[in-house]
């Protein structure tokens, strides 16, 4: 008998194995049919584990949650997930670049154009001088945080991941390798306070947004009202965290608001937005705090022109503030756009879900938030008259929270319609997605009108996309359908001029690989990096 109940272990142990390694190749309907053999009383009592086995399986997980724990973030590569074998891991081929000509003046209060923020520079274009990976027989690197996410990445002076994360919890301030991924040092921030009625990431409170000023200082808002001055490096240039000034907005902002994003203008101000609409600015040198209110929720960053202007953005309108003579934050002008009717699966707030973004001639663009269709809207920056707007995607099925993405004559914008939340991208589901570049064009009669020049079925649920100059390429994070079920993302690469896509790179499989709002980003050495809801991944070109 003790031979018979060796062999049933035996065939046990192989049974679980082979459904494990059928999961892995072909992905979780594996498991979902598994599952639903339990159903089979035979299945179960032959299934039927001693308490050794349990006490087995239950010390093995004991051991992967401690492991997790104990080991040191970036140390392990984000765990893989399942259809490895029914999802391509690279189509395309690789691209010819071709650059694209766009000026964008550079603040002379932020690090240098490209590296200094999410959206890159104080314009917002979300485009790059640097060059991203062209496809060729590029390598995929992970990196795992456990439940941690980088919400923003820049690159210091010396190449360095400067990352604003956080996890459940609250965020966290990294300087990170960009070789190994690993963090050389951190600081936690204060805790983000549970919001009623909001999921943790829908909580915008001091998590999303912070930029690198001229010396290699992160400058950040935190949840308790205060913006912070953080130097990410030593006298030795070594990494360090240390705050070098701070700044209490507590007084002008009542405890049930919290501070969105900060910026500098071209005099040096740091400039500030709050969720209910306060704004205002910190003086350099005496660090006075003024505050305008708007009274209308803000939900993104904004952006800023070398004419000393500020544009924001609310729930209700588009707005361009300036100081005036007296020293003090004021509107110059203020233009409604259309916030339609509800709030849309896709967005966080009833409105515009983009930070402004400037082009050059004096153009602002934004999305509106109309049904069935929502507008990409283009306003002049002197009196805030619209321009022109042109409705983009299908009906009902059209919504974004990301920010534009500047060509020079226009923008792309991304559908994010659909993305409820990280169960969204499960079984191999994902959103109706899309990209569509719309171009503003003067006729014959010298009238300024906005035209779609394309569009693209990619779907990149909450993807931040990003423009490399350098290569011509739109770099942005896809999920793709699967009928096996598998959760399979992408960094894909858009030729910019045509809207087809030149080739996508498997970035790994599952939940934990999903991007989750945040920014695709480009390196000063042409590599690509994303964050996701676990981690860190890589793209970059073959090295020879």
């Amino acid at each position: 008998m003790k031979g018979v109940g060796s062999g049933l272990r035996f065939q046990r142990t192989l049974a679980l194995l082979a459904v494990a390694l059928l999961a892995w190749a072909l992905g979780p309907l594996v498991v979902l049919l598994a599952s639903a053999a339990l159903a089979v009383p035979r299945v179960r009592r032959w299934l039927r584990p001693t308490w050794r086995v349990v006490a087995g399986w239950a010390a093995a997980a004991v051991a992967v949650v401690g492991i997790v724990v104990v080991v040191p973030d970036g140390w392990l590569p984000v765990p893989p997930g399942t259809g490895a074998l029914v999802t391509p891991g690279y189509t395309g081929r690789p691209f010819a670049a071709q650059p694209v000509d766009l000026e964008v003046p550079q603040n002379p209060f932020l690090a240098p154009n490209g590296v200094s923020s999410m959206h890159h520079d104080a314009w917002a274009t979300d485009a790059t001088v640097h060059p991203g990976p062209l496809g060729e027989s590029p390598s995929v690197t992970t990196a795992w945080y456990g439940l941690e996410e980088c919400a923003t990445l820049a690159f210091d002076s010396h190449e360095r991941l400067v990352a604003l994360c956080g996890d459940l919890r609250g965020p966290r301030l990294h300087v990170i390798d960009p070789e190994s991924m690993r963090p050389l040092v951190s600081k936690d921030l204060p805790d983000r306070p549970d919001v009623e009625g909001k999921q943790p990431w829908e909580n915008l409170c001091a998590g999303a947004y912070f930029y690198l000023d001229a010396e290699d200082r992160a400058v950040l808002a935190t949840t308790d009202r205060r913006v912070l001055v953080v130097g990410t490096s030593d006298a030795d240039g070594d990494p360090d965290l240390t705050t070098e000034a701070t700044y209490d907005l507590s007084e002008q902002l009542p405890a049930d608001d919290c501070l969105i994003a900060v910026l500098p203008d071209w005099q040096g101000r740091i400039w500030y937005v709050s969720q209910d609409g306060r704004t205002g600015f910190v003086a350099p040198g005496s660090g006075e705090v003024t505050v305008l209110e708007l009274g209308e929720e803000v939900a993104n960053s904004f952006a800023t022109d070398r004419d000393g202007a500020v544009y924001v953005v609310t729930t209700h309108a588009l707005y361009r503030l300036e100081v005036s003579p007296a020293g003090l934050p004021r509107v110059r002008w203020r233009t409604p756009y259309d916030r339609g009717s509800r709030l849309k699966v896709g967005q966080v707030s009833q409105g515009s879900g983009t930070t402004p973004t400037l082009l050059p001639g004096g153009v602002v663009a934004i999305t509106d938030n109309a049904g069935p269709r929502m507008h990409v809207q283009l306003y002049g920056t002197r009196r805030g008259e619209l321009i022109c707007q042109e409705p983009v995607f299908g009906d009902d099925a059209s919504a974004t929270d990301n920010s534009l993405v500047s060509v020079g004559t226009g923008v792309v914008v991304e559908n994010n319609a659909g993305y409820s939340g990280p169960w969204r991208t499960l079984l191999g589901r994902s959103t109706p997605g899309g990209f569509a570049r719309v171009d503003l064009v003067t006729g014959e009669d010298g009238e300024r009108d906005c035209e779609t020049v394309w569009t693209s079925e990619v779907s990149a649920p909450t993807s931040v996309a990003k423009l490399s100059l350098a290569t011509g390429l739109l770099y942005a994070y896809e999920k793709r359908s699967s009928r096996w079920g598998a959760a399979a993302w992408y960094l894909v690469a858009i030729d910019v001029r045509t809207g087809r896509t030149a080739y996508r790179v498997r970035t790994g499989l599952g939940l934990l690989l999903n991007n989750h709002y945040a920014a695709v980003t480009l390196a000063p050495d042409g590599s690509a990096y994303v964050a996701t809801l676990a981690g860190m991944v890589r793209v970059r070109d073959r090295r020879d």
